[in-house]
């Protein structure tokens, strides 16, 4: 069959492999800063200390405050503080909310950056930004906040914790599953997507087992990278702005609430996307069928140990109003339509 498609792939250096934590300081000296601000969480001061100490002298400072959701005033004092140390560049560690905060700096002061991912979360192969102000994320795309180089070192995963490890892989599937409706998606995001929703699938339930187990690590983290590729590559729908809503006005957690309402997308969607189901069953190894391919993804998650609802999260259900009408009043691209009655059930079910 004739295809015709415009693929356009993003600047990307990626050094992958276990130890590369100590080329780091290479990295940075290969993308010119001399000043760089190190961006992490209060919790990753062993990471951070390493990071530094790789850098040597390129250390300007570090700034370990970085948040879920990447609150505008979190946002505001890391740029202000790369302002005052004068620096011309910052290395993020960590997951989602370091690399979101780097985006942050970024796009203040287009200062470059390197990622040292920690997480599956993707974020560091993306365009895109996203800030928290007043119970309301605001996302955008921007080149300027994709980071110039990514350094993967799986030994940094060994210490996630098997919970986190197990939604943040999740959150990562849920990025292949988007692509793979995109209206914008390509054969090429298409493969990616694929194999990268199959490699976490088959990683997550060895992490679980054996969370020291190196390989299945390598594997998980390589299918978070094309996952996160093929985010930034293509256009979100539904199930990127229900989690924006969810976690950006009622500060759900960012993994779990992706576990939880990618099942209820993926069931909302299979009408209109057939071949994304397809694929998603292929990756499961559960067929083509729609309803059996939202039980497997389903099942899954719960036997991995995922949260199953959005009660068991935190979200109130008198809040579920609300973002029924949050996401309507600012729709993305999606499938299949989206209405009041159809999200309202997509939402009564995940709760």
């Amino acid at each position: 069959m004739t295809t015709s498609f415009v693929h356009d792939a993003l600047p990307m250096r990626v050094v992958f492999g276990p130890g590369r934590l100590a080329e780091l300081g290479e990295e940075v000296a290969r993308l010119g800063p001399r000043r760089v601000l190190v961006l992490g969480t209060p919790e990753q001061g062993a990471t951070l200390q390493r990071a530094v100490d790789g850098l040597g002298d390129r250390a300007a400072g570090v700034f370990a405050e970085a948040r879920q959701h990447v609150p505008a005033e979190i946002a505001a004092a890391a740029a202000d503080r790369a302002r005052e140390l004068d620096a011309d560049g910052c290395v993020a560690v960590g997951g989602g909310s370091s690399v979101g905060l780097g985006k942050a700096v970024a796009l203040r002061h287009g200062l470059p950056a390197v990622a040292v991912p920690t997480t599956y979360a993707g974020s560091e192969m993306t365009p895109i930004w996203g800030l928290t102000e007043d119970g309301v994320k605001r996302t955008g795309r921007d080149r300027a906040v994709l980071p110039r180089s990514v350094v993967y070192d799986p030994e940094l995963t060994l210490t996630l914790p098997v919970g986190l490890s197990v939604t943040s892989g999740l959150n990562a599937v849920a990025h292949a599953v988007e692509a793979l409706w995109a209206p914008d998606g390509t054969p090429i995001t298409a493969v990616m997507a694929e194999e990268g929703a199959r490699s976490l699938l088959a990683a997550l339930p060895a992490v679980v087992d054996r969370p020291d187990d190196l390989d299945a690590r390598s594997g998980a983290l390589q299918g978070a990278w094309l996952c996160g590729a093929v985010l930034g590559a293509t256009t979100m729908s539904l199930h990127h702005k229900l989690c924006h809503v969810l976690g950006g006005s009622y500060g759900l957690p960012h993994a779990e609430t992706h576990a939880v309402v990618l099942p209820h997308v993926v069931a909302h969607n299979a009408p209109g996307a057939p071949a994304a189901v397809a694929a998603l069953g292929r990756a499961l190894g559960a067929g083509a069928d729609a309803d059996a391919v939202t039980k497997a993804l389903a099942t899954e998650a719960r036997d991995l140990g995922a949260p199953t609802s959005l009660a068991a999260i935190g979200m109130p259900r008198e809040g579920l109003p609300d973002v029924v009408e949050q996401v309507l009043a600012a729709p993305y691209a999606n499938p299949v339509p989206v209405t009041r009655e159809s999200l309202t059930a997509l939402l009564d079910a995940a709760f």
